[in-house]
């Protein structure tokens, strides 16, 4: 396969989430569009700051509830975990997924309130507040010069949300298309061609991570 027509990933989660996602693929030629851009919103912080327990199902989330000073904070997966646990909170993590801070929002034991963004993926059985917003972004020029191309365009996914806005920006694209996805909802919410496709074997950055590396640049 000649460098004209490796494969290329195209990352389109915020900007830093990204340049982390790069930088766990260095072997990788990656071109960063975010797709998304987190913006805060006014909300009342009170409530946050004074809560015996928050939910956090992203770790944008996390700054919104002030320090930790010891709280117990449920968190999704490690990443979220780790940013929760550098903010002063005790930490419970579930598996990725939503559904995992089920039983531990039952047996959590104090009052919980969930700060999330605008587009929420899972409703939670405890009070939300919308603390920023997911706006949609275009691809920038680069990336949809990737796109007209003519080597296979490699698209990590990590919401349904991210994949519908990624496939209704790629519809049309010259280039062979391999979306990754994290989950079997994030292929799911995914609405245009694919040459090749994967699900991470779990929803977490390492995994996705070995969902790329299995489509090798040296593949034919």
């Amino acid at each position: 396969m000649s460098s004209a027509t490796q494969p290329v990933l195209l990352l389109t989660r915020p900007l830093r989430d990204s340049q982390r996602f790069a930088a766990m693929l260095p072997e990788w030629r990656a071109v960063i569009s975010p797709i998304l851009r987190i913006v805060p919103v006014d909300h009342d912080s009170r409530p946050l700051q004074d809560a015996p327990g928050l939910v956090f199902t992203s770790a944008h989330a996390v700054a919104s509830a002030g320090p930790g000073r010891g709280r117990l904070a449920l968190c999704v997966g490690g990443h979220t975990g780790a940013v929760a646990r550098r903010a002063g909170f005790d930490v419970r993590t579930g598996n990725g997924f939503a559904e995992s801070l089920l039983p531990l929002i039952e047996s959590a034991g104090v009052p919980l309130i969930h700060p999330h963004g605008r587009h929420l993926a899972k409703q939670l059985p405890v009070p939300g507040v919308v603390v920023y917003d997911q706006q949609a972004l275009p691809l920038d020029d680069a990336a949809q010069a990737l796109l007209a191309g003519e080597a296979p365009v490699v698209l990590p996914l990590f919401s349904p949300r991210s994949a519908r806005l990624v496939a209704e920006a790629a519809r049309g694209a010259r280039a062979p298309l391999w979306p990754v996805a994290i989950s079997h909802a994030a292929l799911a919410a995914w609405d245009a061609p694919a040459a090749r496709c994967r699900v991470a074997d779990a929803p977490d950055v390492h995994a996705m991570a070995a969902a790329v590396r299995s489509l090798s640049p040296t593949e034919q």
